[in-house]
């Protein structure tokens, strides 16, 4: 009877056409958040013109919409352990697709922040298992380049709106924006026949031949058969899988995880809802502020790639401390210049800072903890960062009716980033999963040399 590893096997493989339609599934809902997401920060100046909504009221409606991802994670971070994590990456996309497209026939800001709500329901449930996913298939020599990638769509998704947004409004009006968010509902089919299910799932419930089948494609040249079973993850321990979270010397990187990911999500809420009004509010045009948020996650984009392959080489605090500290210079700086060209590289700085250190944050936080508790501990995580989001619309709502100076409301902002970058230096990456499964990997390697 031979007795195979699924970790190590995902790990030492070589990238075919299984982690592409992987990374290309993943992508597409992830772009398609990022969409979703982003739309709302676009049409924020219309809704208050056509509703006759207030800064506060248009930034409560956005941190009520944050509320429902962090409930989100949570629920959902939690029953993908159970679960599973291809089933609730399907029910998630459901979700948030089908009401973001509901989004467009509200007749006033009540129904309309009801639907934003359950859309982000499934909009903060889909993140945390898509990562778990991806990072559990990826290869072990790109796992952090792939899963950050992956989060570029992110950032794809927010552009795309910025440009329809721009295109669209004054033309057609905002509600044709949220109808384009339906989109993934066509898609859902093909998503749920190209995605696999977790091996680590599949094997904790008995299921070998299901992780058979899923393995040969991912290397076909392995060819399992009748003869082969495999070594069975560790049980759960009894317990709450969030208790466990704060077990192993894991407590305090725990907390610090879960307050850079609410540093994050500040700067990316403060920047996707307000950044056209901030800068309308600093002297540029709605058109001309659309295209900073198009810039903004270009930035993102740029920063996720370069930065995200350097984490492999150089490791995540040593890059994620740095970018952070760039941020929050660049945010001091952005309401002191008026030079368009100067605004824009400032601008996609920002970019790499909040969207483009969360990407790679997010393939830090999966790889920290171990396979049974991947999913729960992301979906913490950003749950607890989530409520970044439902602070900043707000608190930035909140600034714009101080009649502030451009640089006051960006320097405000900016403090999110130096918490941020101060938090990861506490991370205590001796505990990581990755760092004591390398150590049994040695162990288990000389004991078989001594054999």
């Amino acid at each position: 009877m031979n007795v195979v590893q699924a970790g190590q096997t995902i790990d030492n493989s070589r990238f075919g056409s299984f982690h592409f339609s992987i990374i290309f599934w993943c992508f597409f809902i992830i772009l398609m958040d990022g969409y979703d997401v982003v739309i709302y920060g676009s049409v924020v100046p219309s809704l208050m013109e056509e509703w006759g909504i207030s800064t506060v009221t248009a930034g409560a409606i956005g941190s009520y919409t944050a509320a429902g991802t962090a409930i989100g994670a949570v629920i959902f971070g939690l029953l993908a352990d159970r679960l599973g994590r291809k089933r609730v990456i399907i029910v998630c996309t459901v979700i948030f697709s089908l009401f973001t497209a509901l989004s467009a026939f509200a007749a006033g800001p009540v129904i309309f922040t009801i639907f934003r709500v359950i859309a982000g329901l499934g909009l903060g449930g889909v993140m945390p298992n898509v990562i778990a996913l991806s990072t559990e298939y990826a290869p072990k020599k790109i796992r952090a380049a792939m899963v950050s990638f992956i989060f570029c769509g992110y950032s794809i998704g927010a552009i795309a709106a910025a440009l329809f947004s721009k295109s669209i409004l004054p033309v057609m009006g905002w509600k044709p924006i949220f109808l384009i968010g339906g989109l993934p509902l066509l898609l859902v089919p093909f998503i749920a026949k190209s995605l696999p299910e977790s091996a680590s799932f599949l094997l904790s419930k008995g299921r070998e031949e299901a992780t058979k089948n899923i393995l040969n494609k991912l290397n076909p040249e392995l060819k399992l058969g009748r003869g082969v079973t495999f070594e069975r993850p560790a049980a759960m321990d009894p317990g709450s899988p969030l208790v466990k979270l704060f077990e192993k010397g894991r407590a305090l990187s725990t907390i610090m995880f879960w307050i850079s990911c609410f540093s994050c999500f500040v700067l990316i809420y403060a920047m996707n809802t307000w950044l056209p009004k901030l800068m309308i509010e600093a002297g540029y045009s709605l058109g001309s502020s659309l295209v900073f948020v198009a810039f903004l996650n270009v930035g993102a984009i740029i920063g996720t790639i370069v930065f995200g392959r350097l984490t492999d080489k150089w490791g995540f605090k040593k890059v994620m401390v740095p970018l952070y500290l760039l941020g929050a210079i660049a945010l001091s700086f952005i309401g002191l210049t008026q030079n368009a060209f100067l605004a824009y590289l400032l601008i996609g700085v920002i970019g790499a800072a909040s969207v483009g250190v969360q990407n790679i944050s997010n393939a830090f936080v999966s790889q920290y903890y171990p396979p049974s508790m991947r999913s729960t501990g992301v979906g913490a995580a950003m749950a607890f960062g989530r409520i970044g989001g439902i602070f900043a619309p707000t608190f930035v709502g909140i600034l714009l009716t101080m009649n502030l100076t451009p640089q006051l409301n960006f320097t405000f902002i900016a403090l999110a980033a130096v918490l941020g970058g101060i938090a990861i230096l506490f991370v205590q990456e001796k505990h990581a999963h990755y760092r004591n499964e390398s150590a049994d990997t040695a162990v288990a390697h000389n004991q078989n040399k001594v054999g």
